[in-house]
């Protein structure tokens, strides 16, 4: 029993002391599935159920649930939470909901990701009950975490230890990762990633490696080449809505700050070519020094998220490494 964390040396419940724990940035993300009739998703999805606002009302309530979950769970420590959010995707005949919370403190927020969830799948029960008793909500889970002496932890597998946060990123160093599940086993040749990495040594930058990594994979290859502290690092691939796709789930899970308008004005460029560029998800930011930046994974959409980074990564990482005039 001595392996139990909230167990004593005599098998009794306790509190665990965190008080000598280092103070590190912690994300957990936690999922859960709530399944009901493909008629009620779609009456979820057209807000036409008696209770309305259905989604709204289960995201607030998830993110009150995790707020409290020191209140519900007896040994959880209280936690100043930085964020939670929620989110919903709609099946034929399920709702996947997914949770990520944030501190900056001396343990973890894993339950309080599980908590988000569970109380928004319960708040979906309440409100469809009328409609479908029989609803089931399954397969609450962990997804992944990062910070503490364990590091960043995934369903797949884990990095050991926690790297994740660089402090000094190498200068005028860069990377590239390249999700594709196809590309990864040899069934596609990527031309993306040798593309990105071409254009940033044409500007002056020392690429360290192209990596093609499936999509299931890119949360633990993006710790692993943050980790390295190069100064800049895009990603190309898995920020649709196919249900593979996970790279901003991963981005943002490892992110400091995100930087909203590069992803805007990165998605702006593609609207002029496509509207399907509105289905973009990338995300740009920092984790420690290091800058993020996610692009899609056509050709296309990488050489519209370059010429847009072309005018702004000299001045970002400048910023970013503490010089530059902020305008």
């Amino acid at each position: 029993m001595s392996g139990l964390s909230h167990l004593d040396s005599d098998g009794r419940a306790r509190m665990v002391d965190v008080g000598d724990k280092s103070v590190t940035a912690r994300t957990a993300t936690a999922t859960g599935r709530f399944i009901t009739r493909p008629d009620v998703v779609a009456m979820v999805r057209a807000d036409h159920l008696p209770k309305a606002d259905v989604l709204a009302t289960a995201r607030i309530a998830g993110i009150s649930g995790a707020k409290k979950t020191s209140e519900l769970i007896p040994l959880c420590h209280q936690i100043a939470l930085s964020s939670v959010k929620v989110d919903f995707e709609l099946g034929e005949n399920s709702i996947l909901i997914t949770a990520t919370a944030r501190t900056t403190g001396q343990t973890g927020v894993e339950m309080e990701a599980l908590t988000a969830v569970t109380v928004a799948g319960l708040t979906l029960h309440d409100m469809v009950k009328a409609v479908d008793p029989a609803a089931t909500l399954t397969d609450v889970r962990l997804e992944e975490k990062t910070g503490g002496k364990r590091g960043h932890w995934t369903r797949d597998g884990s990095i050991e230890p926690d790297r994740t946060k660089p402090q000094v990123p190498r200068p005028s160093t860069a990377a590239v990762i390249v999700a594709s599940t196809a590309g990864a086993v040899g069934a596609r040749e990527d031309t993306t990633g040798p593309a990105i990495a071409e254009w940033f040594r044409a500007r002056g930058y020392s690429v360290d490696a192209v990596t093609v990594v499936a999509d299931a994979d890119i949360a633990g290859e993006l710790a692993r080449v943050v980790a390295t502290a190069p100064a800049v690092i895009i990603t190309t691939g898995g920020t649709g809505m196919s249900p593979s796709d996970r790279t901003p789930e991963a981005t943002s899970a490892i992110l400091d700050r995100e930087i909203p308008g590069v992803a805007e004005a990165i998605r702006a460029r593609g609207l002029t070519v496509t509207p399907k560029s509105a289905l973009s998800r990338g995300l740009a930011g920092t984790a420690g020094d290091t800058v993020i930046v996610n692009l899609p994974g056509s050709t296309g959409g990488v050489k519209d998220g370059l010429a847009v980074l072309d005018g702004l990564l000299e001045h970002l990482v400048a910023q970013v490494a503490g010089g530059g005039a902020h305008e």
